[in-house]
């Protein structure tokens, strides 16, 4: 029994070790062990001993001294990005919005209290945005955050608060939880939610939830652009319209 107990504590840090390197290897863009070492504060020895590992499994290449993060994520990702039907389907509307609107279509879903990019598009006019598949943003400083915030319980959305706080991005971001609440309550009622350079500055967004047969909430679809073409009514009544049309032929894709 003692054995367990001190060997579990030991593999959990291995485990994070091998995270940790994983994520830098992604942030660097690949590295050497010693590049890695100095980067995590570990040991050559110790780097390397996680690597080989990785390399073994195929989650790693090398180009001489060079590790790389391998193929075998982007397999991993595909599974994740179509794991459940509201992703599969979300794709095409996606595309149609962006193709629509000549700006960017996505869609995000939240995950540990962030929201996450799933499915993003661009059209002709859209701005390049770091905004790749997987890429995380703050919850309430979005307005695909707000747009699943406004249907998740109550307690859910208090943890989120507690957890991740309400930190400021621009002069615009709501970092008050009574306005906050106050908005999401608004999106309730009416199924849009807004952004105006919230999160970065002259970017505007509007997004609708997508409510799955058991009115619960399972992602966001929405579009985003610059604030000098995303404004007026363009922004508050016709891309609103367009979103909510979407949105209705996706749920009923999802009920049958």
């Amino acid at each position: 029994m003692s054995k367990d107990t001190t060997e579990a504590p030991r593999a959990v840090k291995s485990t994070d070790r091998t995270f940790r390197i994983v994520e830098s290897l992604k942030q660097m863009d690949g590295a050497r062990v010693t590049e890695l070492a100095r980067e995590l504060d570990m040991a050559n020895s110790t780097v390397h001993r996680h690597l080989q590992s990785l390399l073994e499994n195929k989650y790693v290449v090398k180009k001489g001294d060079v590790y790389h993060l391998g193929m075998r994520f982007l397999d991993i990702g595909d599974y994740v990005r179509n794991r459940r039907e509201v992703f599969r389907l979300a794709e095409d509307k996606v595309n149609q919005l962006a193709e629509k609107t000549d700006e960017r279509g996505e869609f995000l879903v939240e995950e540990y209290g962030e929201i996450v990019f799933v499915h993003r598009e661009v059209g002709d006019n859209a701005v390049q945005a770091d905004s790749h598949i997987g890429k995380r943003l703050p919850i309430h400083a979005t307005s695909a955050g707000k747009a699943i915030m406004a249907f998740l319980p109550d307690e859910r959305v208090s943890e989120i608060i507690e957890q991740k706080g309400l930190e400021s991005y621009t002069e615009n971001t709501i970092t008050d939880e009574e306005t906050l609440r106050d908005e999401l309550e608004q999106i309730r009622e009416d199924h849009v939610a807004f952004a105006q350079q919230e999160y970065i500055q002259q970017l505007n967004s509007v997004s609708v939830p997508i409510i799955d047969v058991n009115d619960r909430v399972c992602g966001a679809l929405g579009i985003s652009g610059p604030a000098h073409r995303i404004k007026g009514e363009w922004f508050q009544e016709e891309v609103p319209d367009l979103l909510l049309g979407f949105a209705n032929e996706l749920e009923i894709k999802m009920s049958y």
